[in-house]
C-alpha cells in the first residue's frame, strides 16, 4: 500500500452514504456534518449518538433498514462501518463499480481516504493520519496540535 496525499476537499452539501449505526459510524458522521456534508445513515440498527446528531442537524437522515445493492446511486462519498464483513465488502465493490471514494473502516486496504485526526481552530484545520496503522499515536499527534493551535502561538 503506498503513502496517502493529503487532501482537502470542500464537503459543503456533497452527498456522503454511510452504512451502519454503531460507534465508529456515529465518529464518522460527527466529523462530516462538521464539514457541511448532506450525510445519509443506513443500518438496521442505530445508536443513540446517531439520534442524537440527528435531532441536532438539519443535513443528517437516518434510515432503519439493511444495505441493498444500489443504495449508493446519488452518492458522492461513502462509508462502511458496519460490524459485518460482508456487507462492508459489498458496500466497497459497489463503489467501485459506480467510482464512488469508500472508507471501509474495517480494512485499510479498501479505503480510498483515511479519516484524520482532526485539530480545528478558526480558519486553520490540520488532518492527522499514521496512514491506517496506529491510530494511537496519531490521537496523540492530534491532541498536540490541538493544544498548539489554542496557544495560537504565531499571533503576538
Amino acid at each position: 500500500m503506498g503513502t496517502y496525499f493529503p487532501i482537502f476537499i470542500n464537503l459543503e452539501g456533497k452527498k456522503v452514504q454511510v452504512f451502519g449505526g454503531g460507534k465508529i459510524a456515529a465518529r464518522r458522521v460527527a466529523a462530516l456534518l462538521e464539514f457541511g456534508a448532506e450525510v445519509h445513515v443506513i443500518a438496521p440498527e442505530i445508536s443513540g449518538k446517531l439520534e442524537e446528531l440527528a435531532r441536532q442537524a438539519e443535513n443528517l437522515t437516518l434510515e432503519r433498514r439493511p444495505y441493498l445493492p444500489g443504495d449508493l446511486a446519488a452518492a458522492e462519498l461513502a462509508i462502511a462501518a458496519t460490524n459485518d464483513e460482508g456487507v462492508n465488502d459489498m458496500v466497497y465493490w459497489e463503489c467501485r463499480r459506480e467510482g464512488v471514494p469508500v472508507n471501509v473502516a474495517s480494512d485499510k486496504e479498501k479505503c480510498d481516504f483515511f479519516f484524520p485526526g482532526i485539530a480545528k481552530e478558526g480558519d486553520i484545520t490540520v488532518g492527522v493520519t499514521a496512514g491506517g496503522k496506529d491510530h494511537r499515536k496519531a490521537a496523540q499527534a492530534t491532541a498536540k496540535i490541538r493544544e498548539l493551535l489554542k496557544g495560537r502561538p504565531w499571533e503576538g
